[in-house]
């Protein structure tokens, strides 16, 4: 019988060493998620030769271990999971496939992926709806069992962030003499981690023995009312600003010595004018 998305958990645990899960781990569920898609390469290697027209041979190569998770950021905890795009401190995630009930399943499929980094992460506000987040991670490795993680005990971070539990601030290049901003409608950010699979030569070597993270992508994209010229008056004057997300209780993501990349205003008929403006930053504080 087929597992559904009811039947489907997600669970992390911060690593004290790369690629370790803690013993009898104290693993955090994201009972908000509504999308989790785990995904293996084995990135074979395809050997061909002469006399034939089909592959000589398939070895296993680097293995490209991936997760996308989609959730509403958990008003109990808004930002524990998402600062590991920030702190780029390593996870095992164990995503489970169980019937019955959680605590005495029938029967589970249990991945458990280790040395998970954060690569980039996008998190957004609309009117009339949650702060949602869309994480990309990389793993070094994966393990498939039929059982959940032995010792572990597990606990859901539920409920969410409304929008009017969010705010946008804006402020000086430095994060000082912050704002409130009453014209935003949508607001959205994204941080990206470049990170790089390094692996090398040795008995092991098909998986990585480090996950690098490169240059930073600091970006994001704000919709208004149209009620001023500022946001013209800051490209025209290159202005340097900071911006203020509010994340839940009292978390917030601070982007700071930004810049507008672009700002567009499109009228349409029978609807109001609105303005999209882009930024890049600098500097990021999550906290």
């Amino acid at each position: 019988m087929s597992y559904g998305a009811h039947e489907t958990k997600i669970y992390y645990v911060q690593e004290s060493s790369y690629g370790v899960t803690p013993t009898n781990p104290a693993m955090l569920g994201l009972a908000t998620a509504d999308n989790v898609e785990p995904s293996l390469d084995p990135g074979l290697i395809k050997v061909r030769g002469v006399g034939s027209r089909d592959p000589a041979t398939l070895r296993k190569g680097l293995r490209k271990v991936g997760l996308k998770v989609s959730y509403a950021l958990p008003a109990d905890a808004p930002i524990n999971f998402l600062q590991l795009v920030s702190t780029l401190n390593s996870a095992s995630i164990e995503v489970i496939y169980y019937k019955g009930v959680f605590s005495s399943p029938i029967s589970v499929v249990d991945l458990l992926h280790t040395g998970c980094r954060m690569d980039k992460v996008t998190v957004e506000c609309s009117i009339e709806d949650v702060i949602k987040a869309s994480a990309d991670l990389i793993g070094q490795n994966v393990t498939a069992g039929t059982a959940k993680i032995s010792g572990a005990s597990y606990a859901d971070y539920a409920s969410a962030v409304p929008f009017y539990e969010s705010y946008v601030q804006k402020g000086a290049g430095d994060g000082s003499s912050l704002v409130a901003v009453d014209r935003v409608t949508d607001w959205k950010f994204t941080v990206e981690n470049n990170l790089k699979a390094l692996p090398v030569i040795g008995s092991t070597g098909y998986l990585l023995k480090y996950l690098q993270e490169k240059h930073r992508g600091l970006s994001g994209e704000l919709t208004f009312e149209f009620e001023s010229k500022q946001e013209y008056d800051d490209i025209v004057n290159d202005s340097e600003f900071s911006l203020k997300f509010g994340l839940g209780a009292t978390n917030s993501a601070l982007f700071k010595y930004c810049k507008w990349d672009k700002a567009s205003i499109p009228a349409k008929a029978e609807d109001l004018v609105s303005l999209k403006a882009s930024f890049t930053a600098r500097d990021l504080i999550i906290s």
